[in-house]
Formats: structure tokens, sequence, C-alpha cells
């Protein structure tokens, strides 16, 4: 079974332009995410997907493998699914795809691992989420920090900018909140039928493609992974809180 990694970037990103290219520890945030997932060990093609000239130009200076895509996408996942048409290495339906969000920084490639395992342990699964724990209560509360409700099975039922599940009383870690964390695993197959559908009304509300899933009735498991200090870049200030942890994470200055 091939794995094929995306990692999806554009500039003109609606909360922050320029995004994947701003200075992170002295480098673009791009290049930490694609350094990082290429630590996982086994990709059969690992490519950036853009459709800015700025971003070629700059994974070309790092011999990272870009492929261009319209300017059109106004989701990742849309603009993954055209890379992978154009990247080269023939798939079957079963086959996996990882999106690797451009603003995770501080991914880890025990994550992506996280995302894969179960699409290979288990053919009836037809994509995964990396959903982490959330033990802050700024966290629970920030808009910016996508939640996600599931079943017993893990199964998504739900994903949404506001706090839920609902915490009466004070917020916990014990609550079983968890955050989406920008890694996404998909049987190719599964990714076409959902790229042939266009942006539903609740994906739009929430600004969010996993609902495009729930209203397609189609299924996605998560990957339930632990807290770590991981921050994603979702605004400006988020820069400086990112460079702290940074520097103290065990998977700085192995690239």
């Amino acid at each position: 079974m091939k794995v094929i990694g995306i990692v999806p970037a554009r500039m003109a990103a609606s909360r922050f332009p320029g995004k994947p290219l701003v200075r992170i520890l002295g480098r673009p945030m791009l290049e930490h995410c694609f350094e990082r997932a290429k630590l996982f060990e086994k990709w059969d093609g690992l490519f950036v997907a853009t459709c800015d000239e700025e971003i070629r130009q700059f994974s070309e200076s790092k011999a990272y493998p870009v492929i261009m895509t319209k300017s059109s996408h106004t989701r990742a996942l849309d603009r993954v699914a055209e890379a992978v048409e154009k990247c080269g290495i023939e798939l079957d339906d079963r086959d996996i795809v990882v999106c690797v969000q451009g603003d995770e920084p501080m991914l880890r490639p025990d994550m992506i691992a996280s995302v894969i395992d179960p699409l290979l342990a288990h053919p009836d699964i037809p994509a995964t989420v990396l959903a982490m724990q959330i033990v802050e209560r700024a966290v629970f509360e920030n808009p910016d920090t996508v939640k996600i409700v599931h079943n017993g099975e893990g199964e998504v039922l739900f994903t949404s900018r506001a706090p839920v599940p609902y915490c009466k009383g004070a917020f916990s870690s014990n609550h079983g909140a968890r955050r989406i964390y920008g890694i996404f695993g998909w049987r190719w197959g599964y990714l076409k039928e959902f790229t042939r559908h266009s942006e539903t009304e609740l994906e739009k509300l929430e600004s969010c493609d996993s609902n495009r899933i729930l209203d397609m009735s189609f299924r996605q498991r998560i990957a339930a992974y632990p807290y770590r200090r991981s921050f994603s870049v979702d605004s400006p200030s988020d820069i400086e809180l990112v460079e702290k942890h940074m520097k103290e994470d065990d998977f700085w200055g192995r690239y």
C-alpha cells in the first residue's frame, strides 16, 4: 500500500496572509513543516502543493518536490487532491494520501504514523484526523482551534470552532475535549469522492473541511493523540509562542 504526503500551502490565507513563508527561529514555517514531515521514513512520495510562485521558488531552492495547483481552491483537501493527480505516482483507490498542513511547524513524525496506522490496520476505515487532547481552557475557548465531537467508536460527529463538547462548570483536562491537529489521512478513492462535492453550508459556516465529510454522510475516524506542547500558527501572535516552545522541542536541531 503506497503512502503519499502532500503539504498544501498558499500565501493568501485569510487570517494571516503570507503565513507559509513567515520566519520562525530564522526559517520559513514551510521549511519546519516539510523537514519534520520528512523525518517520517515510510513515504512513497512527499510534495509541496501550492498556487504561488513565491512558494514554488522557495521549495525548489530547498529541493522540495513541488506541484503547482489552481488558485481557486479555498480548502486544503481540494488542493491536496489536485496535487495527487499531478504527482506522477499511480495510486490504487486503497492507497493512502496524507495531508500535512503547512501551519504545523512543531509536528512530529509519530503524529503522521498515528494517522496512517488505523488505515493500514483496518481496511474499512476511509479517513482519519489527528485529534489532540485539550488541556488548557484558553485553547478550548479559542475560535482558531477546531474542536471535535466523536462517538464511542472514534467516528467524528461534528467539528466546530465553538468550545464543544459543552463543559458545565469549570473546564477540566479530563473533560475529553480534543482538537484537530492538521494531519489528515485518506484512502485515495475516498478523497476523490470527497472533492467531487462542492463546499457545504456547514463547512463554510465553521470554515472546516471535515464538516463536508459529515454533510455527505461519510465517515472519518479520529487518531487520538495525547497532549504535547505543539502549537499551530493561525495568527501572527502565535509566532512568539511557537518560537518559545520550539527551542525546547526534541526535534529542533535535527534538520
